[in-house]
């Protein structure tokens, strides 16, 4: 068990919560350092974000969808405060510890805030995967909170930590709440890993926040996914393609021979199965060949076969065979040549419209289409390892040093299952952006308005930002066209760059210089659910900006900040009152004024009051109280 002393500081719910973990008589995941790690999120608090605009690209429309945030993406994430809750999908690709890939940073145990980045892990430490863990666990609790009651998580692993990483998952979403665990090709060629054994598939993790609410869609089916449907005997009801008369389940009342009209042989059900339709149906479909059927006890052990009224014939042959030469061969038939095992006919009009996903996605092909196949998800492109790193050289150029980079076909199919045509995508670890290129590929080729947001970090200590350098990069070339090969099309759209800065507490908001708290205020008052609908604009009058004006609402009601710096005045006065009113005309605005302040000398009641450092940091999801991150919040 973790230090005893820490479970003092374990709000009352978790602690209830954890007995009933090693009291229950279900399975429970352990690890060194678990209660720890279970407390971080809560410490964690989180940071401004600075635009930058020289790395921000694209139209207007784009830049306010999109983001790509650089930073650390535990604090990243609790200071996206304003998405919580509202997330479609998170996509995302983590670290897979197979040795020098991911840093831990022991601090961390005690202060997530630390800023260490910490040591590479080994493959040969013995504590890597506890480790991992632990450096997973407060992110995945976190990811959670993100999510719409109706979103999805897809977390990309392959076997070294995939034992490890469902039972966290199943501990953290609910083992009801697992939706799929999709086995993708990720290589054409068999090569030998330790032990001898070929590894060509990785995985990928699917959970809902909830069940109940989660759609999971069906695409359109195009022309390609058709071309296993013909019609060789002219049948009126159209294309049909040949099905299986024997279903996955075995049932003793469908476990029976059926006797061919052509050949007399006696037909069972295939491997443990049993025949999927009523036998009363199978007789009168059979005896469409041009004979009558019985049931009869034929002496195998089973239940009455299915046999021809008169014995096998000659003349009951010559009735099949000239039924077969006729159009519109009845619904259960034995082959073209009326030699095989009796199957259904399958019929295009009465299959369900699109495609539902199996759990292994394989490719035939190594190329990226310019459309996604759709034609059956048994042998579905989802794209390799090797395609993901030549679609990175193409777009950025040799030298990226990433040699696993995901497939954008594979990412393309997960958002398009989950995430409606205006949802949110996030990926905390971003990489070299696949994620946020799926989007804008999808937007293009199916008219969506899908929007991303994506969190990485890179390695700064080397001056190695894959933010700037490579995810801000690939994603500025995909969508201006400017390919590293000259052969990419623009795809338009665009993404804002945000930088985390300094973290959110009373201390930080209490030095804030006006410029910083006007960012912080903005960004404060849309953060909750309440507020969520607000529509915040920046305002100036002219080329001069307000004094307390800062932006306003969707109900055109203005938001005011009494705020020059921590040394000047920072209190809402009868004085200040009167400039605020006199900028809400000027600027046509109505006379309900949200004024944020350090303290309130008024009393009136059009004036919505909201108290500096303490209603931000309640608004950022900090416990007033403790400044520790909330999920609540």
């Amino acid at each position: 068990m973790d230090d005893p002393t820490e479970l003092e500081t374990l709000p009352v719910e978790q602690l209830i919560e954890m007995i009933r973990e090693r009291t229950g008589a279900g399975v429970n995941l352990s690890f060194p350092g678990k209660v720890l790690a279970r407390q971080i999120g809560r410490r964690v608090r989180p940071r401004n974000q600075r635009t930058v605009k020289s790395l921000s690209v694209g139209d207007e429309h784009g830049r306010s969808r999109n983001l790509i945030l650089e930073g650390d993406n535990l604090q990243a994430l609790a200071s996206l405060y304003r998405e919580r809750g509202q997330i479609d999908m998170i996509l995302t690709d983590p670290p897979y510890n197979t040795g020098g890939d991911f840093r831990y940073n022991d601090k961390w145990d005690k202060d997530p805030n630390d800023p260490d980045m910490g040591e590479f892990v080994g493959s040969d430490d013995p504590a890597k995967h506890t480790k991992w863990m632990k450096f997973m666990y407060p992110r995945l609790q976190m990811m959670r909170a993100m999510l719409k009651p109706s979103g999805v998580l897809a977390i990309c692993i392959d076997n070294r930590e995939l034992f490890h990483l469902g039972q966290m998952l199943d501990e953290l979403f609910g083992e009801e709440n697992r939706l799929a665990i999709i086995n993708w090709q990720k290589t054409a060629a068999p090569r030998s890993d330790k032990g001898g054994v070929t590894t060509t598939t990785e995985y990928v993790l699917v959970y809902a926040r909830n069940l109940a609410r989660t759609k999971t869609a069906s695409l359109e089916r195009t022309d390609a996914d058709n071309r296993r449907y013909g019609n060789p005997d002219n049948d009126s009801q159209g294309l049909w393609r040949e099905g299986n008369l024997t279903a996955r389940t075995w049932a003793e009342t469908g476990d029976y021979a059926i006797q061919s009209p052509f050949t007399g042989e006696m037909h069972y059900p295939a491997g443990e199965g049993a025949w999927r339709h009523p036998k009363r149906n199978i007789k009168s479909w059979v005896e469409q060949w041009g004979s009558a059927y019985q049931e009869k006890s034929i002496g195998d052990g089973k239940v009455r076969a299915l046999v021809l009224k008169d014995g096998f014939s000659q003349e009951s042959a010559e009735l099949a065979t000239k039924r077969l030469a006729e159009p519109e061969w009845p619904f259960i038939w034995f082959g073209r040549d009326g030699q095989g095992r009796p199957r259904t006919k399958t019929y295009l009009e009465q299959i369900k419209k699109g495609k539902v996903p199996v759990t292994y996605w394989a490719d035939e092909e190594l190329d990226v289409p310019e459309e996604l196949g759709s034609t059956s998800w048994d042998f579905e492109e989802s794209g390799r390892s090797s395609d993901g790193s030549s679609e990175l050289t193409a777009i950025v150029g040799k030298g990226h040093g990433f040699t696993t980079v995901k497939p954008l076909k594979l990412m393309m199919k997960l958002i398009q299952l989950w995430v409606p045509d205006h949802g949110t995508v996030l990926d905390p670890f971003a990489g070299s952006g696949t994620t946020g290129h799926a989007v804008l590929g999808l937007n293009v080729l199916s008219g969506s308005d899908r929007r991303f947001i994506l969190v990485e970090q890179g390695r700064p200590e080397r001056g190695d930002s894959y933010a700037r350098a490579l995810t801000a990069d690939r994603l500025k070339r995909v969508v201006n066209g400017d390919w590293a090969n000259e052969q990419g099309q623009a795809m338009g759209g665009g993404f804002t760059f945000k930088v985390l800065e300094k973290r959110v507490d009373a201390k930080t908001l209490l030095l804030m210089e006006r410029d910083e708290m006007i960012d912080t205020v903005i960004s404060s008052h849309s953060s909750t659910g309440s507020r969520r609908v607000a529509v915040l604009i920046p305002l100036n009058r002219g080329n001069e900006p307000y004094t307390y004006l800062v932006a306003k609402n969707a109900s055109n009601e203005g938001i005011y900040l009494v705020w020059s710096g921590a040394n000047s005045n920072t209190d809402l006065t009868e004085e200040v009152y009167e400039a605020i009113t006199e900028e809400a005309d000027a600027a046509g605005l109505a006379d309900i004024y949200h004024v944020y302040s350090r303290r309130n000398l008024l009393v009136t009641d059009d004036v919505v009051w909201y108290q500096i450092p303490d209603r931000i940091l309640s608004d950022f999801g900090l416990d007033v109280r403790t400044e520790s991150f909330t999920e609540e919040g």
